[in-house]
């Protein structure tokens, strides 16, 4: 059974940065994972911010191009999320998913910005 498990989130101010992580455990078949960043604002439906697959190649959503890079150590069996020039409209709890098999989420790290 793999476990996720984000962490980083917080409460930052307009333009300001956040990098949030997501740690697997329970396989050592994480290589093989492909791995994405989801958010969901309250009232709003949970939508993809990006995505990462086992080969590196990434895509992202249209609303965080520019400003998020997704990056993965498939060392440390860990995915990132490196939030730049973050706005109001980022606010939301962001989960990490892991596809091989079968798709495993984590359990959330709220972002909140805010002045």
């Amino acid at each position: 059974q793999v476990q996720l498990v984000e962490s980083g989130g917080g409460l930052v101010q307009p333009g300001g940065s956040l990098r949030l992580s997501c740690a697997a455990s329970g396989s050592i078949r994480f290589r093989f994972f492909a791995m994405s960043w989801h958010r969901q604002a309250p009232g709003k439906q949970r939508e993809l911010v990006a995505a990462i697959d086992n080969s590196g190649n990434t895509n992202y959503a249209d609303s965080v191009k520019g400003r998020f890079t997704i990056s993965r150590d498939n060392g440390k069996y860990t995915m990132y999320l490196q939030m730049n020039t973050l706005k109001p409209e980022d606010t939301a709890v962001y989960y990490c998913n892991a596809v091989e098999t079968q798709s495993y989420w984590g359990q959330g790290t709220q972002v909140t910005v805010s002045s």
